[in-house]
C-alpha cells in the first residue's frame, strides 16, 4: 500500500524530472526549428519484444521499396501510410542485456535491468532539449492493467534525464488531465487543481525552510525533492498563463476517465492527452510505454484475457492474441498521424515535421540477447528521413546508431550516442548515423 507521504514524493520526483530546467515561459514557436528535421518526436514502446516477422512483409527478404508489398496482419492498419513508413531490421542491443526488459537501456543504449538505475540521459530527454522549447519539454505516458495503473499512477522504467535521474510516466489520466488542464476546467477538476496547487505551494515553502540543517549528502537529495515541487508549481503557473490557448485543445472528459470498463479505456484517453499536448505545442517529445517498460500489461478491452508475463512466453507471429495487441498499437499510430496531419504548420502540417519511432523496450522477444532490435519509423520530416522502404541491416550496428541519426537530423553534430570508444569497438562496426535512415 502506498502511503500519503510516498504518493507526494512520487508526484514531486516524477513531475520534477519531466519538467526539467529549460521550460520557457510560452508555447513553442515550431517555425524556429531548422527545416528538414523533426520539430517533435514520439517514441512508442510495446513491451514483451517486437518479433520482426510481425512487421516485415513476407515477400521481402532484403532491403527494398514497400510500394508493392503487403504489410503483415499485425500492422495492416499502416497499409495506407506505407509511403511514410520505414521498417528497419538488423539493429542490435546486445550491450543493453535486455532479458525481460532493457528498462532505461532501451532508450539509453546502455546496460539496463530490473532495479538498475539509469547510467545516462535517454534519447527522448536529450531530444527534448534540442527541439523547439516548450512549456513541458517531455511528456511520458504509461499503459498497463487497471490494477497497476491505479495502485502506481506513476512509474519510471524507460526515460531518464541523467545518471540516477529517472523520469516518471503518467498512468492515471485523471491526474494527468488535472495537471495539464485543471486550471481551465470547471467543477470538481478545477477544485482539485486549486486544492492541490495550494498544497504543493505550502509543501514547497515548508520543505525549503526545513532542509538547511541537513548533512551535505542528504541535503543534495533533499534539494532534488524541493526542486520537484518548485517545478510543479512553476509549470502550473505557466500553463495558466496560456489558458486561452489551451482551451482549444483540452480533450472532453467522459466516463472513460472516471468509470472505465476496461484498461484500454484509460489507454485511449492517455493517448488523447498525449495528442492534445503535442497539438497545443506544450510538449515536443512524447514517450508512450505500453506495458510501462516491464513484463506486465493487460488488454482485456481487446478480448485478450491473458496478461502480464505469460504474454511474453507466446510466439508472436500468427498468434491471434499478439495480432490484436499489435493491431491496437497500429491504430494508435494511425491516430497520432491523422491528428497531427489535421493541424497546419508552416507550408504543411504538424505530421510533416514529426518523427514517430515504434519499437519495443525488449528487442525482438521477452527472453532475448538483443541480437536483433526491429524498429519502425513513421514520417520523413520534410525529407530528412527515408520512407516507403524496408531496410535489412547486418546486425553489427547498435540502436545507439539510430539515436545518433535522430540527433543528427535534429541539428546535433555527434558521432555516437551514449557509447564510448571502448564499448564501440566491441558493439559497433561503424561510426556516426545510419546512412540507410537519413536522406
Amino acid at each position: 500500500m502506498i502511503s500519503r507521504r510516498q504518493s507526494i514524493q512520487t508526484i514531486a520526483a516524477g513531475i520534477g524530472a519531466i519538467v526539467g530546467s529549460s521550460i520557457l515561459p510560452g508555447v513553442s514557436n515550431a517555425a524556429g526549428a531548422s527545416s528538414g528535421g523533426p520539430k517533435r518526436v514520439i517514441f512508442f514502446l510495446q513491451n514483451q519484444g517486437f518479433d520482426p516477422a510481425t512487421c516485415i512483409p513476407a515477400t521481402m527478404t532484403s532491403s527494398g521499396s514497400l510500394a508493392k508489398a503487403k504489410l503483415p496482419e499485425p500492422i495492416k492498419a499502416l497499409e495506407p501510410f506505407k509511403e511514410r513508413l520505414h521498417i528497419i531490421n538488423g539493429l542490435h542491443g546486445r550491450h543493453t542485456s535486455p532479458s525481460h526488459s532493457a528498462f532505461f537501456g532501451a532508450l539509453g543504449g546502455y546496460r539496463g535491468s530490473d532495479g538498475v538505475p539509469p547510467s545516462a540521459a535517454t534519447i527522448d530527454y536529450e531530444l527534448s532539449h534540442v527541439l523547439p522549447k516548450t512549456l513541458l519539454p517531455h511528456l511520458c505516458i504509461g499503459m498497463d492493467s487497471m490494477e497497476n495503473m491505479t495502485a502506481k499512477p506513476t512509474v519510471a522504467n524507460l526515460s531518464a534525464s541523467g545518471a540516477g535521474q529517472p523520469i516518471f510516466m503518467h498512468s492515471n489520466p485523471n491526474h494527468l488531465y488535472e495537471m495539464l488542464y485543471g486550471g481551465i476546467s470547471k467543477g470538481d477538476i478545477r477544485q482539485q487543481h486549486e486544492a492541490r496547487s495550494k498544497l504543493f505551494d505550502r509543501i514547497e515553502q515548508l520543505a525549503s525552510a526545513k532542509g538547511a540543517a541537513l548533512p551535505s549528502a542528504t541535503k543534495q537529495r533533499y534539494g532534488q525533492f524541493v526542486q520537484g515541487f518548485q517545478d510543479i508549481n512553476g509549470l502550473r503557473e505557466r500553463l495558466s498563463g496560456v489558458s486561452d490557448h489551451l482551451q482549444k485543445f483540452a480533450p472532453e472528459v467522459d466516463d472513460r476517465y472516471t468509470n472505465p470498463e476496461f484498461e484500454t479505456d484509460w489507454h485511449d484517453v492517455l493517448l488523447d492527452l498525449g495528442v492534445s499536448a503535442l497539438k497545443s505545442g506544450i510538449t515536443s517529445v512524447l514517450t508512450v510505454g505500453s506495458g510501462r517498460g516491464e513484463i506486465f500489461g493487460a488488454w482485456k478491452g481487446l478480448g485478450v484475457e491473458q496478461q502480464g508475463h505469460n504474454l511474453g512466453h507466446m510466439k508472436q507471429p500468427d498468434n491471434p492474441i499478439w495480432v490484436k495487441i499489435r493491431q491496437y498499437n497500429s491504430r494508435m499510430l494511425v491516430k497520432l498521424m491523422e491528428e497531427l496531419e489535421s493541424v497546419p504548420e508552416g507550408s504543411g502540417t504538424m505530421m510533416d515535421n514529426t518523427l514517430i519511432v515504434y519499437t519495443s523496450n525488449n528487442a525482438d522477444s521477452q527472453h532475448t540477447n538483443g541480437k536483433t532490435w526491429p524498429v519502425m519509423l513513421l514520417g520523413n520530416c520534410n525529407g530528412a528521413f527515408k520512407t516507403g522502404c524496408f531496410t535489412q541491416l547486418d546486425g553489427t550496428r547498435p540502436i545507439n546508431a539510430l539515436y545518433t541519426s535522430i540527433l543528427q537530423a535534429s541539428g546535433v553534430n555527434c558521432d555516437r550516442f551514449n557509447m564510448g570508444e571502448k564499448l564501440a569497438k566491441k558493439f559497433d562496426s561503424g561510426n556516426g548515423p545510419l546512412r540507410e535512415v537519413l536522406v
